[in-house]
């Protein structure tokens, strides 16, 4: 991996949760593994009242509670908290933006960072707009020659598309495109940039990466836990903004996708627009039929009672909010004409789990009925992503003896067999990309707006046709079973990734 310039990395929400339970302890892991420069510095921006010691030390006690396995005393940590600064920030405030700028020239003047400084935007949403503006008043978005200047903004990119529409268009006034890194932390996960190398690496899955082989392609994102204490916001964003609309619809993005002409940034975000540009429109009509949204409501999980949604802290007793949804959709171009995707995610499913399904179509004969009752599964490449991230490919094979029952059989990869590689997080790969510019796996803005355009529909139609239910499922359950409707098909199912082994412990196995 590629070690970056000299830097100045601001935080702005530096003393928030994302700060110390991501961006740190992602920068850390880059130090110890050597993947930083000689030069750097770190700068945390908040309205908390540290000063600089006891911003580190609150630094080095989350680092360690992460990391388990770092000593209090070890030399690593002493280090990397030296290249830690804290300054109070007020966002509103002009004076906060003047008094950052003379914080930088402070620190590039000691440091010698060459004027590169990378702006992390850890704050909610409404302060994107501001923040960018104020750099802007203090020409800290210009680049002088031999430096640059980067920022970092965390999702959701905007609440609908005329939102995002806007803050594109405000922060494309202040940086050029190739300066703005919108975060999605999924495509930084290593299990999601190998399908590209799975595809195009090799000349036995490419061939039959088309609707001539394929019948359908499944995703599933499914958490175990509920909204915990993000219900203010969790009630004004739901399943469909939160999921949909950026992490999966990127990750079908990544399985869908053309070749790129080469693995460069501008070709790889070129094809993935290309798939937005060809997801077909969910008619108002045909939302019933291709789309299911449901609510968790009050159940019994391992003998424990557990609340329903709208029985959570901060949460409208009458929210109409979907923790689940499931939806079918297609793709109009040549590859993948009237393959049906499925999606579904959801909060208070039976486990934790992110993977993906190619499901190939089945063999034009059965041969072997007569020894096999049930008709022959097709063949399944499982694509996991977490937990025991990995590749799992179902095939059917001969059981030994007289006679030609088959049976599915698995051939598997797991990312922890390889013990001598260690695996970065996401937020550190993607953080290290930014600091050397490589926009690659960061969403652009054409895509950001492309996805919005096809989810919005869906919610004005929610939000506008009382008809359309909002299905309650029990806590700890895999959603509305309305949701295998959507299949079309009696013989298909959502894939059932996890089995209960004990009746107390879910256990996902790839």
């Amino acid at each position: 991996m590629k070690k970056p310039v000299s830097f100045i990395f601001v935080v702005f929400g530096g003393s928030g949760d994302l700060a110390k339970r991501k961006l740190l302890p992602a920068l850390f892991h880059l130090f110890k593994n050597d993947l930083l420069p000689e030069n750097f510095a770190i700068l945390g921006l908040g309205r908390k009242p540290y000063d600089d010691i006891s911003y580190r030390q609150k630094m080095a006690d989350s680092i360690k509670d992460i990391t388990p396995k770092i000593r209090t005393d070890d030399q690593s940590i002493r280090n990397f908290i030296k290249r830690i600064f804290y300054s109070y920030f007020d966002m509103n405030d002009d004076l906060s933006y003047k008094e950052l700028k003379t914080n930088i020239q402070k620190l590039n003047a000691d440091i010698k960072t060459s004027q590169n400084i990378l702006f992390y935007l850890a704050t909610p949403p409404e302060f994107f707009k501001m923040v960018a503006s104020g750099l802007q008043a203090e020409k800290l978005n210009l680049e002088p020659s031999n430096s640059w200047k980067r920022i970092i903004v965390e999702k959701p990119f905007g609440h609908n598309l005329s939102s995002a529409h806007e803050l594109n268009t405000h922060l494309q006034k202040i940086f050029n495109e190739d300066q703005i890194f919108r975060i999605d932390h999924y495509l930084g996960k290593e299990t999601v940039q190998n399908i590209m190398a799975f595809r195009f690496a090799n000349g036995i899955f490419e061939p039959l990466w088309n609707r001539n082989y394929i019948s359908h392609v499944e995703i599933t994102s499914a958490e175990s836990i509920g909204v915990e204490d993000r219900g203010g916001y969790y009630d004004t964003s739901g399943a469909l903004r939160d999921m949909v609309q950026n992490h999966l619809l990127q990750l079908a993005a990544t399985i869908a996708m053309e070749p790129p002409s080469t693995f460069e940034a501008k070709a790889v975000r070129d094809e993935k627009y290309k798939f937005f540009q060809a997801l077909r429109k969910i008619e108002s009509k045909q939302i019933n039929k291709q789309v299911i949204r449901g609510q968790y409501i009050e159940s019994m999980i391992r003998g424990k009672k557990v609340a329903g949604y709208r029985d959570e802290i901060n949460v409208n007793p009458e929210s109409q909010t979907e923790t689940f949804v499931a939806l079918k959709f297609f793709v109009d171009n040549w590859r993948w004409a009237d393959v049906p995707f499925f999606i579904r995610t959801g909060k208070r499913l039976p486990t934790r789990v992110t993977e993906m399904v190619i499901h190939f179509k089945k063999t034009p004969y059965h041969l072997f009925k007569a020894y096999n009752k049930n008709h022959l599964a097709e063949n399944q490449l499982i694509l996991r992503i977490q937990p025991n991230e990995g590749i799992l490919l179902k095939f059917g094979m001969k059981v030994p003896g007289a006679g030609f029952q088959i049976k599915n059989v698995d051939m598997d990869f797991h990312y922890s067999d390889l013990i001598d590689i260690k695996i970065p997080e996401a937020y550190e790969r993607l953080i290290l990309d930014a600091l050397n510019g490589d926009n690659t796996l960061f969403a652009r803005t054409d895509s950001v707006e492309a996805s919005w355009q096809f989810v919005e529909p869906i919610l004005d139609a929610w939000k506008n046709d009382s008809s359309i239910k909002l299905f309650g499922y029990p806590a700890g359950s895999w959603g509305p079973k309305e949701a295998s409707l959507l299949f079309d098909n009696p013989e298909r199912d959502w894939r059932s990734p996890c089995k209960n082994l004990t009746g107390e412990d879910t256990y996902c196995e790839l």
